[in-house]
């Protein structure tokens, strides 16, 4: 397949994105009130309130400022304007986010309370939208859009051909020099040595092995014996998936049959270069998808059996289904409906292209149904509980 041109932004570091976000990043839970004042304040700019951020440590403090800085790191955004209750954790996700070179300015509450915070980021923001505002799209390769999957509320179509319909676009997308990502640590219980074996190197192989036994043992320390009424979910049941094992075989269509990965990713981690990558991340919906942009993915393909309302607020998601009930009774959840391949009137490498097709319009500035919807869930993932 040749590698269509896009419009999109060329950000400070090189990457390409597809929304130009001025963001209203707050450090903490104490934060939010003000965040969300200046978002009021200030029409255009949009702020990502969350319940985290204090009194975390170890490689759980590790893993939230790794997602606060790829957040505003994020090619999606434009410029950032972070507000903390103390200066220092404030500084630190400023200059994280810095790094990349786009515009991002912090604020900290401590000695100066909210109404005061609020009237200077909310100058600082005004700023920033006047100046977002005036960015041109520029023409790119479709390669350059870093693509990312999960399912959700899955059911038998989903492994017939949603999913799989996904692998065909991952196919072509990563032939054509692009850069994928596939995950759900959870939903792949039961198919783990298939996954492995897909694995480029040996290395990627101990990568993948290492974060797979890594969730075992987790579930092990916690005396589940199985994941009774989590996976499958009481959804993925009524939709004909009875076993763990019968939802990660239908889950791991996602990656195609012709492309191997890279590598495999702690959570929130970035890939150094192109191709398919595993990342480590959990199952729930909103959690994974805010891992993946804080990765720096800037799109998401979504497949859905049973319908699943999931958005993110920097990534947008594009929903499929082969479920004809779901396009029916979810319709305005859904992006692309695939069930013709069900019914033998499309064959999965024409529905493959339709999915991209959905990709483009949507680098070309489509809103998705969730970012019509105002479906914008930004949820942290938290590794145990605070001192």
């Amino acid at each position: 397949m040749s590698n269509p041109k896009v419009m999109a932004y060329r950000r400070e570091n090189g990457r390409v994105g597809i929304r130009n976000h001025v963001v209203i990043l707050p450090l903490d839970d104490l934060s939010n009130a003000a965040s969300e004042n200046v978002a009021h304040n200030i029409k255009g700019c949009k702020a990502l309130p969350h319940a985290y951020g204090r009194l975390q440590f170890g490689e759980d403090l590790e893993l939230f400022f790794r997602t606060l800085i790829g957040t505003g790191s994020n090619p999606n955004v434009a410029a950032v304007v972070v507000i903390g209750i103390e200066p220092e954790w404030t500084g630190r996700v400023v200059e994280g986010i810095a790094k990349t070179g786009k515009p991002v300015t912090g604020f900290a509450i401590e000695r100066h309370g909210d109404i005061k915070t609020v009237e200077m980021a909310s100058r600082q923001a005004k700023e920033y939208v006047h100046w977002a505002s005036e960015l041109k799209r520029e023409e790119c390769d479709l390669s350059e859009i870093w693509v990312s999957t999960k399912c959700g509320e899955s059911d038998t179509t989903s492994g017939l051909a949603s999913n799989p319909t996904v692998g065909n676009a991952f196919e072509k997308l990563v032939h054509m020099g692009g850069t994928c990502s596939f995950g759900e640590t959870s939903e792949v219980t039961g198919a783990e040595d298939f996954v492995k074996e897909r694995a480029k190197t040996p290395e990627a192989a101990k990568q993948f092995t290492e974060l797979f036994d890594r969730y075992a043992a987790m579930i092990d320390r916690n005396k589940t014996d199985d994941l009774s009424g989590s996976q499958p979910t009481k959804g993925n049941i009524a939709g004909g998936l009875t076993t763990i094992e019968e939802k990660a075989f239908g889950n791991i269509q996602k990656i195609g049959k012709t492309i191997n990965y890279e590598g495999a990713l702690d959570k929130a981690v970035e890939p150094t270069g192109p191709g398919l990558w595993y990342m480590d991340s959990s199952s729930a919906a909103a959690e994974a998808v805010t891992l993946w942009a804080a990765a720096g993915f800037v799109a998401h393909f979504f497949p859905t059996g049973q319908g699943n309302i999931i958005g993110n607020p920097i990534e947008p998601v594009i929903k499929l289904t082969a479920n004809p009930r779901t396009a029916d009774d979810m319709a305005e959840h859904i992006d692309y409906d695939c069930s013709a391949i069900l019914r033998g009137e499309m064959t999965l490498d024409q529905s493959g292209d339709n999915l991209i097709d959905m990709l483009i319009r949507t680098c070309n500035g489509r809103k998705t149904a969730q970012e019509v919807l105002g479906h914008d869930e930004f949820v942290l993932t938290k590794l145990y509980e605070s001192a």
